[in-house]
């Protein structure tokens, strides 16, 4: 099918996007075959049975209709057959390349400065990875294999169809180019609007949804919630709307194809009747060359819905690679799945294999828990990663620096805590530390090289970030650990969630690590979602953990103790960075990191071990002072 209809920027969006679907082209072409198979068979079964019903109006001998009987059965089996194989192998086609697209757009998402991500709407985001992902897979199903079964039959009944009479064969032809050409042009050029209108309607219902959904609170108390269920309610008109004028240019497109095969049959009667009275064609020929044309037509039949759903795909596909690009190109996102990394807030989980480390210069080489090769634990232990700041000034890339003159250092057994007012840019600190955002000046180092120019996933492999609002999916507590590392047993999570202080939380539990938690976890509470998002940091293979208030939400023993077991965790082998606001279980650190500012940007205060604040700095030990009291 001609994508001539479409702009030149649609077609290379859908062009490229098809591309990223990867498809098998041997499992695509033998969905082409078998869908020629199953409509040459039905064109088949046509022609084999008006030569049978004819040649049996002469009265022949049985024996000669034979033949023809046993083909008529072949052909009508042959065509659910073959139809069913054309399904079967087609959406095994679409549904592989749907799953490898939908991964490549969550990789690059992953991938993608924090700044960037944050700033789309989470139903924008959720349209384009589902029905916009969708309709782009559809295209194979639902049009470019429509379009290549219809031009191969077509070819075939014409070629049939002419081998008896040239003059039928080309009108036919040109009935078939009517109804597969000018048809679906026509029918792209009345739904172009109505459809790329019902697209974005269906956007907006999905991001009003979720907005809904997750902010009714927030939407209640401020006394939005009637007016976002208007804006609701009005945007579900205008998709109705949308699907109704829809409509009218597919009834366009399917009167297109019944007034070719009018023609084509008439035509097919006119010739056919002279030249069978001139001598030049026999009376069973006659009945083939009218009633072939009929099944030939099926094939058209589906070319306007199918022009429609190249509309729609294109669209979708204009969308999906406006949110790669969006989000960037990312190391391995779009062109490489295999070698993209997911080292994010809500996902800590990847890890890199030896080989994609190695090839980042200069990059570590992350603890890889039991059953690891003593080789390789032996030459981890030797080279141990080291997360350094250096002169490290931070701020999100659309607004101002918000501290600066940072110098930190953290390797494997060593605690250090970051404290200050809120909003002094702590969290923001550990984004840029983790390689989530980049440094507004000076530099963060994993080993000897820049944190900004290693693969994502060996970054990940050796620091992982659990931050306020990492995201809990709606599966069961043991999933949740596993998004951190797959093969994090049963007992492994009991043993995780109680080093997080949720063992009484997990004994209340129905199911223990199999129950199922609801979706960004809203049947927990805010200290209960923070220590499930520690475990799963816990449960991570990563040697240096960068902590974002994981007491907060705790009443103040709970949180002091949790800290300080974090702090005091130097058996672990492991290197931990957190940010608090509790003073208290800092004794447990190597070393405090005061934060302040006074009218500009923050910068270090003061730092040194707990004790040693204490007696230099007055304001820390009034601090800690106050919350004793």
């Amino acid at each position: 099918m001609s994508l001539l209809p479409l702009s030149p920027a649609e077609r290379r969006a859908l062009r490229r996007a098809v591309g990223l679907l990867d498809l098998d082209r041997w499992r695509f072409l033998l969905a082409v075959l078998a869908g020629t198979a199953g409509l040459g068979s039905a064109v088949g079964l046509s022609a084999t049975a008006a030569w049978l019903i004819a040649r049996a109006s002469q009265m022949p001998p049985v024996l000669e209709l034979g033949v023809a009987s046993v083909a008529v059965r072949t052909f009508g089996i042959a065509r659910g057959l073959m139809r069913y194989v054309e399904r079967l192998v087609s959406h095994d086609v679409a549904l592989r390349g749907m799953a490898t697209l939908r991964e490549r757009v969550y990789t690059t998402l992953a991938d993608a400065p924090t700044d960037v991500v944050s700033a789309l709407r989470r139903g924008d985001v959720l349209a384009r990875t589902g029905a916009d992902v969708d309709a782009v897979g559809d295209v194979v199903v639902r049009a470019l294999l429509p379009a290549a079964v219809a031009a191969a039959v077509g070819v075939g009944t014409v070629t049939l169809v002419a081998w008896l009479h040239p003059g039928i064969g080309a009108v036919l032809a040109a009935c078939l180019l009517l109804a597969g050409v000018a048809g679906p042009l026509l029918t792209v050029r009345a739904a172009r609007l109505d459809e790329l209108a019902q697209a974005r309607a269906r956007t907006e219902l999905t991001a009003g949804a979720m907005a809904m959904v997750e902010g009714a609170a927030e939407l209640t108390v401020s006394g939005r919630l009637p007016r976002a269920r208007a804006a609701l309610a009005g945007t579900e008109q205008r998709l109705a709307r949308a699907k109704d004028a829809a409509a009218r240019p597919a009834a366009l497109a399917a009167g297109t194809d019944h007034l070719a095969m009018g023609v084509a049959v008439l035509a097919a009667l006119v010739l056919g009747v002279h030249a069978t009275v001139a001598g030049t064609m026999e009376a069973v020929e006659l009945a083939v060359v009218v009633l072939t044309p009929l099944a030939a037509f099926e094939g058209t039949a589906l070319l306007g819905p199918a022009a429609v759903q190249l509309v729609r795909s294109a669209e979708a596909a204009v969308r999906v690679t406006e949110l790669l690009d969006g989000a960037g190109p990312g190391r391995g996102a779009a062109g490489d799945p295999a070698g993209a990394g997911r080292a994010s807030a809500g996902d800590p989980a990847g890890q890199a294999d030896d080989g994609a480390r190695a090839a980042a210069a200069g990059a570590p080489r992350a603890a890889t828990g039991a059953g690891e090769d003593p080789a390789a634990e032996e030459a981890r232990a030797a080279d141990p990663p080291v997360l350094r700041a250096r002169d490290l000034a931070v701020g999100w890339p659309r607004t101002g620096v918000v501290a600066e003159g940072l110098d930190l250092e953290l390797r494997p057994g060593r605690s250090v805590a970051v404290v200050g007012p809120s909003g002094i840019g702590k969290t923001t600190l550990l984004l840029t530390l983790a390689g989530l955002l980049p440094p507004r000046g000076g530099e963060v180092l994993l080993g000897a090289s820049p944190v900004a120019g290693l693969d994502r996933r060996a970054v990940s492999g050796a620091v992982v970030l659990t931050a306020e609002d990492a995201h809990v999916f709606g599966t069961t507590v043991l999933e949740n650990l596993r998004v951190a590392r797959g093969d994090v047993s049963p007992a492994e999570a009991v043993e995780l969630l109680a080093r997080a202080g949720l063992a009484e939380w997990l004994a209340a539990l129905p199911d223990g690590v199999d129950t199922l938690l609801d979706s960004d976890a809203t049947s927990l509470s805010g200290g209960e979602r923070r220590r499930l998002l520690l475990a799963r940091a816990l449960a991570s293979r990563a040697t240096l953990l960068l902590l974002d208030e994981p007491g907060e939400h705790l009443d103040p023993d709970t949180a002091d103790r949790l800290v300080g077991d974090l702090l005091g965790a130097r058996d672990s082998g492991r290197g931990i960075l957190l940010v608090t606001h509790r003073l208290a279980p800092l004794a447990a650190a190597d070393e405090v990191v005061v934060l302040g500012a006074s009218g500009g940007p923050a910068t270090v205060l003061a730092r040194g071990a707990h004790e040693h604040l204490l007696r230099t700095v007055p304001s820390y030990r009034w601090a800690v002072e106050q919350e004793a009291r």
